[in-house]
């Protein structure tokens, strides 16, 4: 089985990372250095369904089903994941800790198997690490200490 784990540590204390990675408007500012994705539907609250709606690709619908399956604010958030095609149910997690003055982030994306799931694994960590070196630092780094965008951030949602 194949597994994504990404550890990130951010100057930044937990309740703002926190907050950049589960407010609906601040997610695609992120996710934008990736697929651009934008959650819909989503609160962080078991048993919330949801998607990630993304720019199409050949061969992708650019939709991906989730389930919100356990929070704990402000350390964790797994959820499921299955592309909206079919194929297998995933699971991802976000673990956040306080660390150095900041916060240790840990993305673990579990459950591809056999080859195909290996090669997803393989595509998808490429994205999400960049996501997570680029395009969380950026956003957290326009956040003021309220989690809000500043006024003066050049970041903005994308509509699709």
């Amino acid at each position: 089985m194949s597994t994504i784990r990404i550890v990130r540590d951010y100057p930044h204390p937990p309740q703002k990372v926190w907050r950049a990675v589960t407010d609906p408007e601040l997610i695609p500012l992120w996710t934008a250095t990736g697929a651009g994705a934008r959650p819909e539907g989503f609160t962080a609250t078991v048993g919330t369904t949801f998607k990630f709606v993304a720019r199409p690709k050949p061969g992708w619908s650019g939709v991906v089903l989730c389930e919100v399956l356990e929070v704990r604010e402000p350390s964790l958030l797994r959820y499921s994941w299955r592309d909206e095609g079919g194929g297998e149910v995933t699971e991802v997690a976000y673990q956040l800790a306080a660390h150095d003055g900041g916060t240790r982030f840990i993305y673990h994306h579990t459950g591809f198997t056999g080859a195909g799931g290996f090669f997803m694994a393989k595509l998808l960590g490429t994205v999400r690490t960049r996501m997570l070196t680029k395009g969380l630092p950026a956003v957290l780094d326009d956040l003021d200490g309220n989690g809000t965008l500043r006024p003066d951030s050049t970041l903005r949602p994308k509509r699709h």
